[in-house]
């Protein structure tokens, strides 16, 4: 499996002939998505900046809400998580996709605000989580130490950050987001050279969870 990052929460997950693209992004977020193949597509939150299906070619399958689907040999799990809560109103509704394939299963938390609760992990049932994409940048999103918690609720193998303030991004969303910095020191992680892709296999997965860096392909 090969695990492409085109920044802000947009991947490209390739494996046995079948790509998936989680959160396509359009120009309000100060970056160019080039058009893509894929043959599914996830949607975390209808917002600006996630929701760009258009930039993807191949007719693929777009998922944009919670519930169990199995495509092109790919079981995958949708489920609802939130926004973070400023109190003011309901927090926004956010679907994080977990994926089982390859023999390997990456979860994409999308904009997860709020750490689910021990039980509604254990209700997902997706048994042990190998790849985790988690945002970091805090914002409407995780903070550093919320993430942290939720990759401890979850303890997978590796842990991609993601949504955090990057070279390329508007100046408005580069503002609100924090560094990475800030979540590997939390996290108690140093010292990590990012890699421009993830070729990961069961294999090859560490016992003890760590960090992958990945550098923005734009």
């Amino acid at each position: 499996m090969d695990i492409t990052w085109y920044g802000l929460s947009c991947f490209r997950i390739r494996e046995g002939g079948v790509t998936i693209i989680c959160d396509p992004y359009d120009k309000s977020v100060g970056l160019t998505l080039a058009k893509a193949r894929a043959d599914i597509v996830t949607v975390s939150h209808d917002r600006a900046g996630h929701n760009a299906v258009d930039r993807i070619t191949g007719d693929p399958k777009i998922l944009t809400g919670p519930g169990e689907y199995e495509v092109k040999n790919v079981f995958i799990t949708g489920l609802t998580t939130y926004h973070r809560r400023d109190g003011s109103h309901a927090p926004e509704r956010n679907v994080a996709f977990f994926f089982e394939f390859g023999g390997l299963t990456v979860g994409h938390m999308g904009d997860i605000g709020e750490v689910p609760a021990q039980s509604e992990i254990e209700e997902l049932n997706i048994g042990e989580v190998d790849v985790l994409m988690v945002p970091v940048g805090g914002g409407d999103t995780l903070d550093p130490a919320r993430a942290v918690e939720l990759v401890g609720l979850l303890e997978p193998r590796l842990v991609i950050p993601m949504h955090y303030n990057h070279p390329g991004l508007g100046e408005d969303l580069a503002t609100k987001l924090e560094s990475v910095d800030k979540f590997l020191k939390e996290f108690g992680a140093a010292n990590i050279e990012p890699v421009d892709t993830l070729k990961v296999a069961k294999s090859t997965l560490p016992e003890e969870t760590q960090v992958v860096l990945l550098t923005p392909t734009l």
